[in-house]
């Protein structure tokens, strides 16, 4: 999705926060709309929760590739915040609830995948996460910081809980 699209469906988005049947949006600016203190303070506060919930999952963010490949043709855009033993998976930055989920424990590998230019020259990022299951999921970012700090992460927890399996394991068997 071009960079285009998505600043005009983050608009449409935020004008549709204000279409409500009592906020008519006028041009002529001759009517006026009266709010209770209770419902201006609930729409800051509407407002004042999105705009942390999306600084939250930005920071927190790595988008899937798109990739052209024969094979797949059902490549969806996702952000992928990984919260303590869980990986979520997200349609939208401004999503409240996950789409879908992924035990950091099931994850069996991960590594890097070649970088690629999208439209304006923007350079992004590519790494990859195996589970167990079989998924695939793969995600970029502009930032090689960020890759390579998903990377270290997620081997790190990766490697955590084979250590624990393999202690496990041996202590079960002794």
């Amino acid at each position: 999705m071009s960079r285009t699209r998505r600043k005009l469906k983050r608009a449409a988005l935020m004008l549709n926060l204000f279409t409500l049947p009592r906020l008519p949006w006028v041009s002529d600016g001759e009517d006026k709309v009266e709010l209770s203190a209770a419902e201006l303070e609930s729409l800051r506060s509407e407002l004042s929760e999105l705009a942390e919930r999306e600084a939250y999952l930005k920071a927190h963010v790595g988008q899937l590739c798109l990739v052209n490949h024969f094979q797949v043709d059902d490549w969806l855009p996702r952000f992928v915040v990984l919260q303590g033993p869980c990986l979520f998976f997200y349609f939208l930055s401004t999503d409240l609830s996950p789409q879908d989920s992924t035990l950091v424990p099931d994850i069996v590998e991960v590594g890097t995948l070649s970088s690629y230019t999208r439209e304006f020259d923007e350079s992004h990022h590519c790494f990859y996460i195996l589970t167990r299951q079989g998924l695939r999921v793969e995600c970029s970012s502009t930032s090689k910081t960020q890759v390579n700090s998903w990377l270290s992460g997620l081997r790190h927890d990766c490697m955590s809980e084979q250590e624990k399996r393999l202690q496990n394991g041996s202590s079960q068997s002794a």
